[in-house]
């Protein structure tokens, strides 16, 4: 399976001048814990819940404070015709949960984002699954 058949394909930017509050309540409205951040259609960073939790209220921020002192601007990817084995492996080396997909090596175009949540709702394989339960057994 890649990467391609299970990812959210290429969610809106929140734009890196957006407030805390703003993506804060994108994510509520979305389901999702991961937000990209834009500016000017080209990605710069992406927020987690984590961020908002960690940088934003430990570090004393306000909900009105702009997106962009929170974010991460060290982008983890993948890409899209990458094999899901190796994205899962990826993920637990890193300790994250999600990853930006690009479209390919050379141009390096933000196509989307894919989940541990993304490959387990699409998981056929019993192999498969547990990867997904032992790479999620790095957040707990």
């Amino acid at each position: 399976m890649k990467v391609q058949e299970v990812m959210t394909a290429k969610p809106e930017y929140l734009q890196a001048d957006a407030t805390i509050r703003e993506a804060a309540i994108r994510m509520m409205e979305h389901d999702r814990g991961f937000e990209p951040i834009g500016d000017d259609n080209k990605l710069v960073g992406v927020i987690t819940d984590r961020d908002l939790a960690l940088r934003g209220m430990a570090d004393g921020k306000t909900p009105d404070d702009a997106v962009s002192s929170v974010m991460s601007g060290t982008l983890l990817y993948c890409f899209q015709d990458q094999d899901i084995n190796d994205v899962l492996e990826n993920m637990k080396q890193q300790a994250v949960q999600r990853l930006v997909v690009l479209n390919n090596e050379k141009d390096k175009e933000f196509v989307g984002i894919v989940a541990i949540s993304d490959i387990a709702d699409h998981c056929k394989d019993p192999a498969l699954a547990q990867r997904i339960v032992d790479c999620c057994r790095v957040y707990h």
